[in-house]
């Protein structure tokens, strides 16, 4: 089978794009190709700071006949419709098609369409220029003579070379031949920038990669990682030192280099009483370097560099050039770290706001904090100044202490300290560093080791991959921080909508979810909201709770918690069946949820579900009909045995089931009504439901009721498939 090589090769591609590009550019042109009836066996996606790549292998040369009928109207049916059906069929004449019978409706028209198969060249061909003229891009640029004609090509940077060849092993393989604004596909391509900028040709992928490796260029993305990494190690290790370890930073540097030369640096060691978060932080910022430590010590005062070219004189001068600038931007945050340390000037003119805030002047973070509510920095418009929100923050911060096992009094105080780091030097100079320098800074003068957690452990989660804070009194402050920014939004219908979302709320409600789910912390949402928007009207930010916010809000929460469990495996049906418009105990829809889906995993689950579908679904034929259903079942109207089973089953279930839920254990509930599958089945076989005495239907349709009533208060299970 042929495989296809596609290369899009241009000026730089910042790092944060790449990978995704790549992975679209893959899903975009496969997508294409089985639209168009061709298959492929595996395909790759690979790309550098300067090339798109892609390797399609096993592509079927020819895409499947196809033969298909379509059905066209009775041969009585009006020139109209006849018009009609040969327009959609693509017939010249009507005697084109095939009369077909019908014993009931009589003779009508069928068109046999047959389409032969097409080349896998020409569909190809014809495709890509769609694909990456349409390509998106998180912003892009036009360039050259066409970028000033309507609908010229844009693309992240300058497109410089198209590689599209198609053929098997054995062969030669085709070079497939568009055209992009004067671009044309064919079978060359450059190397590295520097150490080998001539264009060579290619065939397929095994000899492009191998040619590019000759030509300075390491194609894939995990390899150059595993260099970075491993080369990084081997340094430091040859030093002394252990290399302080940052995944993020060695995504982002193996997107910066195509042929990555490991280096180190090195600045004074005076700037060692810089804490060591800082200097990690400025040098990774700044210069994208790693930091070395001492093993089972402290930072070093050598870094990690990566190049992306071998220097003749072994990369010294490039060694020292980044080490003047790391020394230059080190010395900025040893003045900013003691300036911070030092009182305020101005501290005498904070006196009303630390009297207002609780605060101690005496402490440099106090300062802060007074300073920024003296400041009147604006929060947002609408919902007052920082520190109003603040006063907010502590205030909810104290109300979920209790219920997240927290001391109030350590909650405020944590709250009160966590916005002031805005505005210290460091901070100001390095925004990456906010949180970090709050919970640095509440160290230094002598805080509760809580109370400084919680000053860099409230942001968080800042994303899906980011861990969630533990500590009780982080916790506390981060739900009141983000409900305050959810509850103040909503309150001024600042919502997002469609992919809008400019204040990050989404993040802000996963945030919450993820804290109280994976804390497992059970919090009344509805009674937390109501108590921030008595904070806003407090302070005159609303006047009174807008109608529905409450409501609106929790159904807000209930959709990103949708999305959290899909992504954790489950069963949308399953939350669906579990989620109630009142439910605002999200940590109790979780676990619902997971004994619910490990219940109907189970042949019990099954057949219970079966049985239980079949009796909503014969309740809510007769409830349509009206039919009379019975208030209360009367076991005295019972005929048959399997009847009392199922009545003696069901009040035993549901005892134990609502004893189960009253104790939060699901797994206990779901045995509970485990134990209806055998009467439930057994009832089914055995007995009419539309019996011919009224009372008795009544009777046993109030039984129905009864097993929905049973099943329901765990989840809805008619919204549950199967």
């Amino acid at each position: 089978m042929p495989d296809l090589l596609i290369e899009l090769r241009s000026e730089e591609i910042p790092a944060r794009m790449q990978r995704k590009a790549a992975g679209d550019l893959r899903k975009s042109i496969t997508d294409a190709l089985v639209d168009a009836g061709l298959t492929y066996e595996a395909a790759r996606e690979y790309w550098t700071p300067r090339r798109l790549t892609l390797d399609i292998r096993g592509l079927t040369p020819k895409s499947a006949d196809v033969h298909e009928e379509i059905k066209g109207p009775s041969t009585k049916a009006p020139e109209q419709a006849l018009a009609g059906f040969m327009r959609k069929a693509g017939l010249n004449d009507i005697s084109e098609a095939h009369v077909h019978t019908d014993p009931k409706k009589g003779d009508f028209y069928v068109a046999h369409i047959s389409k032969p198969g097409r080349d896998a060249e020409a569909i190809i061909a014809e495709v890509m220029p769609g694909i990456i003229r349409g390509f998106s891009w998180p912003k892009s640029m036009r360039w050259g003579e066409a970028s000033s004609k309507p609908g010229s090509l844009r693309w992240v940077r300058p497109l410089q070379s198209i590689i599209c060849t198609f053929g098997p092993e054995t062969e030669e393989p085709t070079v497939i031949a568009f055209e992009i604004d004067g671009l044309v596909s064919g079978n060359t391509t450059s190397g590295h920038r520097f150490h080998a900028p001539d264009s060579f040709t290619v065939r397929r992928f095994d000899d492009y990669s191998e040619k590019l490796e000759r030509a300075h260029v390491v194609l894939d993305a995990e390899r150059r990682k595993e260099i970075i990494a491993s080369d990084a190690r081997n340094l430091a290790f040859a030093s002394g030192l252990e290399l302080v370890e940052d995944e993020g930073l060695l995504d982002e540097v193996s997107g910066l280099v195509e042929w990555p030369v490991v280096l180190m640096g090195e600045f004074e060691e005076d700037f060692l009483e810089i804490p060591d978060d800082i200097i990690r932080l400025t040098i990774k910022t700044n210069q994208k370097c790693f930091v070395l430590r001492k093993p089972g010590r402290g930072l070093s005062n050598k870094f990690v560099l990566v190049s992306n070219i071998e220097a003749s004189d072994g990369g010294k001068d490039i060694a020292l050039g980044n080490a003047k600038v790391v020394r230059a931007r080190l010395s900025d945050a040893l003045y900013f770290w003691n300036t911070d340390q030092a009182d305020l000037p101005d501290r005498d003119k904070l006196t009303a706001s630390a009297e207002k805030l609780g605060l101690d002047l005496a402490k440099p973070l106090d300062q802060r904090m007074a300073k920024l509510d003296q400041l009147g920095v604006t929060f947002h418009a609408k919902l007052g100044t920082q520190g109003e929100r603040v006063e907010r923050i502590a205030r909810l911060a104290a109300e979920l202490a209790p219920v997240v096992g927290s001391d109030p009094e350590l909650a405020t105080r944590a709250a009160m300290l966590a916005k002031a780091d805005l505005t210290t030097e460091v901070v100001g100079e390095f925004p990456e560093l906010q949180g970090v320098m709050g919970r640095i800074y509440a160290g230094l003068q002598g805080e509760n080791e809580s109370v400084a957690l919680a000053a860099e452990e409230h942001y968080k989660p800042q994303g899906p991959s980011d861990k969630v804070p533990t500590d009780p009194v982080s916790i506390s402050v981060a739900l009141a921080d983000k409900l305050d920014t959810l509850v103040g939004f909503w309150a001024i219908d600042e919502k997002p909508t469609g992919s809008k979302d400019p204040y990050a709320l989404r993040r802000a409600a996963l945030g919450v979810i993820r804290i109280l789910v994976e804390n497992a912390v059970e919090l009344d949402l509805l009674s937390q909201i109501a108590k921030s928007l008595e904070s806003l009207v407090s302070q005159k930010r609303v006047e009174a709770a807008p109608e529905g916010l409450a409501t609106d809000l929790l159904f807000f929460f209930h959709d990103r918690l949708k999305v959290y469990l899909r992504d954790q495996g489950a069963r949308h049906d399953l939350i669906d069946a579990v989620i109630t418009a009142e439910s605002d105990d999200l940590l109790d829809i979780t676990r619902r949820v997971e004994a619910l889906g490990a219940f109907l995993d189970t042949e019990d689950g099954k057949n219970l579900l079966a049985g239980t579908k079949r009796a909503a679904n014969i309740l809510a034929a007769e409830e349509k009909k009206g039919t009379a259903v019975a208030e209360s079942v009367n076991p005295s109207l019972f005929e048959l045995d399997e009847e009392k089973k199922l009545f003696a089953a069901v009040n035993q279930s549901v005892s134990q089931a609502t004893q189960a839920i009253e104790s939060e254990d699901y797994s206990a509930a779901m045995s509970a009504l485990a134990t209806l599958r055998e009467p439930v089945d057994s009832f089914f076989e055995a007995v009419l439901v539309n019996a011919e005495n009224d009372s008795v239907r009544a009777n046993r349709l109030a039984l129905l009721a009864m097993i929905r009533q049973a099943t329901g208060a765990v989840a809805d299970f008619s919204r549950i498939a199967g």
